[in-house]
């Protein structure tokens, strides 16, 4: 006698990035909250952060072979192909067998033949679309998606099925919270009389951004300014000389709550997840958008941003020229923080995470 399907079967094609991930986990999370039954899939590359840490949170998951389309002429150019066909046949077995309901796109690569093998089974494709300038994935996945959530109003005019598009807001992790200052300041042994500045590169690292830190770091601290430094798995071995009493310097930074809590002003690339957090959480912050992003999305969402006056723009190119004194002059000026407080806090969707999971569930409920 064959096992009954679960009615609640959910898929998530998403990754590649904390960007295109956490977003993903996100819902995840909160459809496990609403429906404790539902069987929830994770499909990725294990390669990438999605392998390591969606098994970790107790998802189930499972590997694709998939690359990206190389935007330089080389061998991955001309692999590429070959690369799309394996996750396309690879995406239609999955999709055959687990049967989901609801597949969620969360954007990257891994996300398009995932969210296309499921539209064609007859799954509901709810796509979300963190960035204000939307990937090609999602422009490419459009055409099959039954509703597509995104954080920006400015995205709008970059899709064309205006009549699925829903101003929802990028999905932020409950578990995300700001604990009591003074107790998060001696976390990290800190000292409550100084102005905190937080330094987030990504997990990765920034690699411009720890130069300009590193170029100026004696100037901030002799302007009474201490630091988290989150340098970056790739950048640890080569910045962690400049640990001292006033700069605690971290590869990775896994509890990012206690480091938000403990700053008075962030200095992070403009990535989508960061950009959340940040609104969730009301945190002045100075976003540097990588340069090395596709379509440039990064700048995009901090320009949207510093339009608003809700956030310090600085491009990449300036960052060396410019951190000292952005941070210092914004640091000093407590009219320009709370301002910058009140103004990203605007752009904070609390409930994106549960709109978009009771969305998916209604569709198992009522189709």
């Amino acid at each position: 006698m064959s096992k009954e399907l679960n009615k609640y079967r959910i898929l998530f094609a998403g990754g590649g990035t904390g960007g295109h991930l956490y977003p993903a986990i996100a819902v995840a999370e909160e459809l496990r909250k609403i429906k404790p039954e539902a069987e929830i899939l994770f499909v990725g590359s294990k390669n990438k952060i999605e392998g390591k840490i969606v098994p970790a949170l107790g998802f189930q998951f499972r590997n694709i072979i998939v690359r990206g389309f190389a935007r330089e002429l080389s061998v991955k150019t001309f692999l590429f192909p070959f690369y799309l066909m394996i996750s396309v046949f690879q995406s239609i077995a999955i999709a055959m067998k687990y049967k989901p309901k609801v597949a969620i796109g969360t954007g990257g690569y891994v996300a398009g033949p995932v969210i296309w093998a499921s539209s064609i089974i007859g799954s509901k494709v709810i796509l979300i679309e963190p960035n204000s300038y939307p990937g090609i994935t999602t422009r490419l996945l459009e055409k099959y998606a039954d509703e597509v959530h995104i954080s920006f109003e400015y995205t709008k005019k970059y899709l064309r099925r205006q009549n699925i598009l829903k101003l929802t807001g990028n999905p932020v992790r409950n578990s995300l919270k700001i604990y009591d200052k003074k107790n998060a300041l001696k976390k990290f042994d800190l000292s409550e009389s100084k102005k905190t500045l937080l330094i987030v590169g990504g997990s990765l690292g920034a690699n411009s951004i720890n130069k300009a830190v590193e170029k100026n770091l004696n100037d901030l601290i002799k302007n009474q300014i201490q630091l988290i430094w989150q340098v970056g798995k790739n950048y640890f071995a080569e910045y962690s000389k400049y640990q001292t009493s006033e700069c605690k310097v971290f590869p990775f930074i896994e509890n990012m709550g206690e480091a938000f809590s403990a700053c008075d002003l962030v200095v992070a690339r403009a990535g989508a997840s960061t950009i959340s957090e940040i609104a969730f959480l009301g945190l002045p912050a100075v976003l540097i958008p990588s340069p090395n992003v596709a379509e440039n999305h990064q700048y995009h969402n901090a320009k949207a941003l510093a339009d608003d006056r809700a956030v310090i723009l600085i491009e990449d190119k300036n960052v060396e020229k410019e951190l000292l004194d952005t941070v210092t002059k914004t640091l000093s000026d407590e009219s320009l923080l709370n301002e910058l407080k009140v103004n990203i806090k605007k752009f904070a969707k609390p409930e994106a995470s549960y709109q978009i999971a009771k969305s998916a569930i209604d569709y198992i409920d009522y189709n």
